[in-house]
């Protein structure tokens, strides 16, 4: 039963980040941006791609195309978030993703947004 407390708290403990990543295509070097509240969950976007079910069809049917290994997923940045109590995670995420999309800026022959 202590190891089940125990377990439970450090889930507690465990910080989840937000953040921008990208996903690029090495052999045409387009790229997708794109943001989400739990870093952890680019597991989950990879899954999506693997089995066919990613919401983004350029970039499902290129992954399909080239295969896992053509593709790089990598972090720009992870969200500073404040201790203020009008801070707005999702507002403050959604700028940060304005801002990688529109440094990079991957539309078009760019990329997949």
């Amino acid at each position: 039963m202590d190891r089940k407390k125990e377990l439970k708290q450090q889930y507690k403990e465990i910080t989840i980040e937000a953040g921008v990543y990208q996903i690029k295509n090495t052999g045409n070097q387009k790229i997708f941006v794109g943001s989400t509240r739990n870093l952890k969950t680019l597991n989950g976007v990879i899954f999506s791609l693997e089995n066919g079910a990613n919401f983004n069809k350029k970039l499902q049917a290129e992954w399909k195309e080239f295969g896992r290994n053509a593709f790089t997923i990598e972090v720009l940045e992870v969200l500073k978030k404040k201790d203020d109590p009008y801070y707005n995670e999702k507002e403050a995420l959604g700028d940060l993703e304005k801002k990688w999309l529109e440094e990079l800026q991957p539309f078009g022959e760019r990329g997949y947004n």
